[in-house]
């Protein structure tokens, strides 16, 4: 089972790196604003994980860099999305407020934030 997963998470690695989204054009001060609210963001993943590769192509389509966390290898980053989040499980994207962390668990919700808050 161990060597299935592994064939199939270089298939889906490969894949989406042949079959990679061309990013969104803006200008440099629009670029910079986005990058700039981006650091605010974290994305726990782990690196062959197709739902995490949903969420980082459609990070790529909008042109958006967040911060990215191994908490499959990692096991300080592991250990943190456990603590923060509650759970070890991923794509979980980490949104630091002003005020408070959110953490977003579900791959879909957080394509459909990205498409919201950096289109």
């Amino acid at each position: 089972m161990t060597a299935i997963r592994w064939v199939l998470g270089k298939l889906i690695l490969l894949l989406s790196t042949l079959l990679s989204p061309k990013g969104l054009k803006r200008s440099q001060d629009q670029q910079q604003e986005v990058d700039n609210k981006a650091k605010n963001h974290t994305l726990y993943q782990f690196e062959a994980c197709p739902f995490c590769v949903k969420v980082r192509r459609a990070m790529k389509r909008q042109s958006v860099n967040f911060a990215l966390k191994d908490a499959k290898n990692n096991p300080a980053h592991r250990a943190e999305l456990e603590q923060g989040g509650g759970r070890v499980k991923v794509p979980c994207l980490r949104i630091d407020h002003a005020d408070r962390v959110e953490w977003m668990y579900e791959s879909s919700d957080i394509v459909a934030y990205l498409e919201k808050q950096f289109a």
